[in-house]
């Protein structure tokens, strides 16, 4: 049986690939993967069977990009030059979604989903999106798609809201996203038994963060630091910023000070498997989980896309076994 090929861009960890594989039942073969962080490059390595990871795509030829099905990708949100249309690719120049126009419009595999934060939105005004829309069905993908969707809608226990993004070549094809599952669940589900002292945080960072919090009340902002326990049905959202005092994460415990959740329970906020190694360090685990997508989403949309994908009959044979094969070429020449 042909598998569907799939390209990872801008892709962490391998989050979204994840949930492509979870949704596919072994029938999706990822051809080609790209991340520039070697943090997150260590991981997806290690959990990827080490397979060989290009770097920095904004200077990979697109020509050497393997045929594929789906592109994903998890892109960087940046502003976008009001220029319009009339420029082409001239206003997108400069941004990372310029990378994903450009595969899109060179190999025009059948499908792709985009994934960024929820703000993207209402970002500029909304015009942002507008344009990103706009470029997309310039080069010939009208099927366009885009919804909000919240990681504890879908059985985790964050308050994680994403805009998912889907594009079909195909204008006949009927997408509809996922309908939410509202699985019953608690923080305590992501939590482990016995977590180490070096997780509870100070004295001085606690008084810190009530002291903030307290000021912020005052001034009419909302803005502190977050407590949950066992019972709470969800967190709030983990941001790569995590690593640097996790208020936005606590963890109550009788008798003391507040804990950080552990690296293995923001993997478990993800949605990512217990098998999943985390190879690095604590600072980076935190940076690429908060980085990172709601697995369990990100299956759900896959669930719902891979029924209007056919594998390619014919695919692409350069496959490239390491990033010295890429041809990379400056990105004013592309």
């Amino acid at each position: 049986m042909s598998k569907v090929k799939i390209i990872d861009l801008f892709a962490g960890i391998g989050g979204i690939r994840l949930g492509f594989e979870k949704a596919s039942s072994n029938n999706i073969e990822c051809v080609f993967s790209s991340e520039w962080n070697k943090y997150s490059v260590e991981t997806y390595k290690a959990n990827f069977n080490n397979e060989e990871v290009a770097g920095d795509i904004t200077v990979v030829n697109h020509n050497l990009i393997p045929e594929h099905d789906i592109l994903l990708a998890g892109f960087p949100c940046q502003p976008f030059s009001q220029a319009g249309l009339k420029k082409g690719f001239a206003d997108t120049r400069g941004t990372l979604f310029f990378d994903i126009e450009r595969i899109l419009a060179a190999k025009k595999p059948q499908a792709f989903l985009l994934e960024n934060v929820k703000q993207l939105m209402g970002h500029d005004k909304g015009r942002t999106l507008k344009t990103i829309i706009q470029h997309l069905k310039a080069i010939g993908y009208n099927n366009v798609q885009t919804k909000v969707l919240r990681a504890r809608d879908f059985g985790l226990p964050q308050n994680r809201e994403r805009i998912y993004i889907v594009g079909f070549l195909d204008d006949g094809i009927k997408f509809e996203y996922p309908e939410p599952t509202y699985e019953p669940v608690r923080v305590g589900d992501i939590l482990q038994e016995r977590v180490d002292e070096k997780y509870t945080i100070s004295d001085r960072l606690w008084a810190g963060h009530q002291r903030r919090k307290k000021e912020n009340k005052l001034k009419g902002r909302g803005f502190g630091y977050g407590l949950f326990n066992e019972h709470s049905e969800y967190t709030n959202t983990i941001s790569a910023r995590y690593y640097k005092d996790g208020s936005e994460i606590l963890i109550s415990q009788k008798g003391k000070n507040p804990r950080k959740i552990t690296p293995r329970e923001a993997a478990r906020l993800q949605g990512f498997p217990e098998e999943f190694i985390i190879p690095v360090s604590d600072s980076q685990a935190y940076r690429q989980f908060g980085n990172s997508v709601p697995v369990k989403v990100v299956e759900k949309v896959a669930e719902e896309m891979l029924k209007h994908i056919k594998p390619s009959a014919s695919i692409d044979k350069r496959l490239v076994k390491a990033n010295k094969e890429f041809v990379f070429v400056p990105r004013q020449n592309i």
